[in-house]
């Protein structure tokens, strides 16, 4: 069976802007359907409804961040196979790693430049679906 192809984005962060930017980007430029949450809990909730390919989290947040929402995401079997991209400004080497080390597909760095998000994505997706049996 051949890799799904990549339409639908979960976006999840708590700036305004930074939504609305990415949201832009992954359509206009990415050709996605995005939906946009602006907290873990709100997210959590719009995934099984939306039922997103990937997710792109943000892991500086309020109430519940970016490494509590994945293991909500994770612990319930409707999105645990979903695959999660960290958008984040935490860009040191160890805070790379140490994200990396929570089962993301990738963490990619704010800010970002809109198009490059796109291509990312779209590396990250091929990456993904050939190393798996999606």
């Amino acid at each position: 069976m051949p890799p799904r192809t990549l339409h639908r984005i979960l976006h999840i962060d708590d700036e305004p802007d930074v939504l609305a930017v990415a949201a832009f980007a992954l359509r206009k430029i990415g050709g996605y359907t995005v939906q946009s949450a602006n907290s873990g809990t709100q997210a959590v909730a719009l995934a099984k409804e939306f039922a997103p390919d990937l997710i792109l989290l943000d892991v500086m947040m309020p109430v519940m961040d970016g490494v509590q929402t994945l293991a909500a995401l994770r612990a319930d079997p409707a999105t645990a196979g979903i695959p999660v991209v960290y958008l984040t400004a935490k860009v040191q080497t160890h805070e790379v790693k140490s994200l990396q080390q929570t089962g993301v597909a990738a963490v990619l760095a704010k800010p970002f430049d809109p198009a490059a998000l796109c291509r990312n994505l779209k590396d990250i997706w091929a990456n993904h679906t050939s190393g798996s049996s999606m």
